[in-house]
């Protein structure tokens, strides 16, 4: 029975510790990303916004991030604007936002600051109340 508790124990801590990472990296690509923000010449100050990273071969992209970001947009007309950027014609650019795969995407707040990132598929929801939470 110990040596099992030893183990729940340790996989407990590595659960953590691998937790903890994630969001360290998380703050550090927010951090990195909004010294970049004043530079995205899409963004028009004043709305929110979701900055979407895609490909033209992301399968994800296309069947489900796309219409999850029509949805929102259909959701809160004039609230919130979507930009989209093609991460191969503009790698350099998402490499100064750290995007690592697609879909990537970042809520940004009406000044264009980055407040959340989420890497892979974000839901319409998802996105909403992040954009509620600004």
């Amino acid at each position: 029975m110990e040596g099992i508790l030893a183990r729940l124990i340790l996989a407990v801590l590595i659960a953590a510790g691998l937790f903890g990472g994630y969001r360290a990296m998380t703050a550090i690509m927010l951090s990195r990303a909004g010294r970049k923000a004043r530079r995205l010449a899409q963004f028009t100050p004043g709305t929110p916004g979701v900055l979407y990273f895609t490909t033209p071969d992301c399968a994800t992209c296309k069947a489900a991030q796309k219409p999850a970001l029509r949805a929102l947009a259909k959701r809160l007309p004039g609230s919130v604007q979507v930009i989209e950027i093609d991460a191969v014609d503009n790698a350099a650019m998402a490499r100064e936002w750290s995007v690592l795969s697609v879909p990537t995407t970042f809520v940004l707040d009406r000044h264009g600051t980055p407040r959340q990132v989420n890497h892979g598929f974000a839901s319409t929801d998802k996105l909403a109340g992040q954009l509620a939470s600004l």
